[in-house]
């Protein structure tokens, strides 16, 4: 249709809106609701004054589709246009407050109708959320929630959603012992509806409390189902809050056996960077359990496998944090990884050379690690590192702090022996000697000082 055309389409409906009878009224908007799809947005943004206009008026209810219920079931077809212009264009008209105020004396149709309206337009505009949400619109979904069973329900759950991304709101949610709806919305609806209520549970799993409430109305379970069937963007947000409610003990071993695991080791392999460092702070959480531990393990010593050379990378810098884990090291050897470590260390890329001799440096404070690095062939290799002056700093510092500590160790001392007359390692073994003598010296000053010498300090309270 020519830009003229619909000019005088939107004379004429302002003609019957102005003048013609309550059906003819009825009859324009839902024609104008059927051509929203293709009317262009300038001419749809010249009709919302008009529809929330009547929208605010009080109209008698009859057996007969109201004006009211046609003008919401228009702008909820116009909201739905503009990715959100227009959606704020009629927050800004006061739609929300109109239909809050219309929905406590609705039912059936008229009452499904308002409720989908109000759930497109909070879905784009932040400024009509705050109107719902200061104006007891929470109270009232949730009043809603409680005695819907029938497909309504999935749109008061994407409205809660939408709201719950206001702080006032999810204080309001624990308040109101409220927060199995959000779990239940993240459960079902759209998926950028699911990923809103996923986002909450994640901002409301901070606190310790709230965290085991959430735990304990199923929150786990959902959130690995939305994991595993979400889009990457979802994936990262679910990632996170997942993280969040690992991060205490009593959820550590749950997360992992509603199978989290896999799913971050996705995350790890993924081309996102975000998501590889998600997946690489809640791995290190994980392996807190020595169960977790050893899955985890397994995934990464495939990645180092088959992976590409950002993917290694990631899962040897997990490598490097897990080693520090006491229990994590005899996993680490079991796992089959040293051979595979070797090998990168090595051939790898210069980032994953680098992650891979910071965990050899870590591992080998160990006795038993270092014999099962010694035998995977660890030694010669970095020795040559060392005596790379091409090489990253960093990447010579950890082979030279590895090489220090099989120096100082009986069964490899002679094997070492010519690496003393580098500078390099003598600096590392005099900067060891000098952390070791702090550590020992803070560990005796810390057992002459009582337990009242440390609460006596105003600065310790």
């Amino acid at each position: 249709m020519d830009p003229a055309d619909w000019d005088q389409e939107l004379r004429n409906y302002q003609d019957v809106i102005a003048s013609g009878t309550k059906s003819k009224k009825i009859k324009a908007m839902v024609m104008l609701a059927r051509f929203s799809k293709q009317a262009p947005e300038r001419v749809l943004a010249r009709t919302i004054p008009i529809l929330t206009e009547i929208l605010g008026h009080n109209v008698s209810n009859d057996s007969a589709p109201t004006l009211q219920e046609a003008a919401a079931y228009c702008l909820k077809c116009i909201a739905c246009r503009g990715e959100g212009a227009l959606a704020v264009e009629i927050g800004a008209h006061d739609a929300p407050r109109s239909l809050m105020r219309l929905l406590p004396h609705s039912d059936g149709r008229m009452q499904k109708v308002l409720i989908k309206c109000l759930m497109v337009i909070v879905s784009y505009c932040n400024a009509s959320r705050l109107v719902v949400a200061t104006n007891g619109g929470v109270e009232m979904i949730i009043g809603l929630l409680s005695s819907c069973t029938d497909d309504t329900r999935r749109y008061l759950l994407e409205i809660l959603s939408a709201l719950s991304m206001r702080r006032d709101v999810r204080k309001a949610l624990t308040r109101l012992r409220a927060l199995h709806y959000v779990v239940e919305a993240a459960s079902c609806g759209s998926m950028v509806s699911r990923e809103r209520a996923c986002q909450a549970i994640g901002l409301l799993g901070v606190t310790r409390q709230t965290r085991r409430m959430l735990v304990e109305l199923g929150a786990i379970p959902v959130l690995v189902s939305l994991f595993r069937e979400g889009e990457h963007s979802t994936k990262l947000v679910v990632g996170n809050s997942l993280g969040v409610i690992s991060a205490h003990v009593d959820y550590i071993r749950p997360v992992a056996q509603a199978g989290a695991i896999p799913l971050y080791a996705e995350l790890l392999e993924g081309p996102d960077p975000s998501g590889k460092e998600i997946a690489e702070d809640v791995f290190c959480i994980l392996a807190v359990a020595e169960a977790n531990a050893v899955e985890i393990s397994g995934h990464l010593v495939r990645i180092l496998r088959e992976g590409n050379d950002e993917a290694k990378a990631s899962a040897a810098d997990v490598m490097w944090d897990l080693s520090g884990y006491k229990h994590s090291m005899c996993v680490i050897r079991d796992s089959g990884a040293f051979p595979v470590l070797v090998e990168l260390l090595e051939t790898g890329s210069e980032d994953v050379k680098v992650s891979v001799s910071g965990a050899f440096a870590q591992l080998s404070y160990d006795g038993t690690d270092r014999m099962s690095l010694a035998e995977a062939g660890a030694i010669p290799i970095l020795i040559d590192l060392m005596n790379d002056v091409d090489e990253v700093e960093d990447l010579r510092d950890n082979a030279t702090e590895a090489l220090v500590n099989f120096y100082e160790d009986p069964l490899y001392h002679d094997r070492v022996s010519d690496a003393i007359n580098v500078s390099s390692f003598r600096n590392m073994q005099n900067r060891l000697v000098h952390i070791r003598a702090s550590n020992e010296h803070m560990a005796r000053s810390l057992r002459r000082m009582s337990v009242e010498q440390l609460t006596w300090n105003p600065d310790l309270v």
